[in-house]
């Protein structure tokens, strides 16, 4: 079984991979339009633009990052909870898992 992969069958392991590199790809695209509303948010704050433009941008700034966050979290969220087989970090349990969910809140 892979380490990377806990308590997934190795028959799944490719279809695990797959998803798990479709869900990284998801985040990272995520944050990069993240940025791109940031460095815009920056220019008009450099531009004296008018305070509500800036903070309705701010804001999506904001759901945007949470956005990737939250993913982030939904796609661990299985591994998180359960023991690994290798031996290294211990699992998180429900109540730290939460904890870091709130996080984000």
């Amino acid at each position: 079984m892979n380490p990377t992969l806990p308590n997934r069958p190795p028959e799944s392991a490719g279809a695990a991979a797959a998803e798990d590199e479709a869900s990284a790809r998801a985040v990272l695209n995520r944050l990069r339009r993240a940025q791109g509303q940031l460095a815009g948010v920056i220019t008009m704050v450099e531009e004296g633009r008018d305070c509500r433009d800036v903070v309705t941008q701010l804001a999506a700034v904001s759901r945007a990052l949470d956005r990737a966050g939250f993913k982030i979290i939904a796609g661990r969220m299985r591994e998180c909870l359960t023991a690994p087989e290798d031996g290294g970090t211990p699992a998180m349990n429900e109540a730290e898992l939460e904890k870091l969910f709130l996080t984000l809140a």
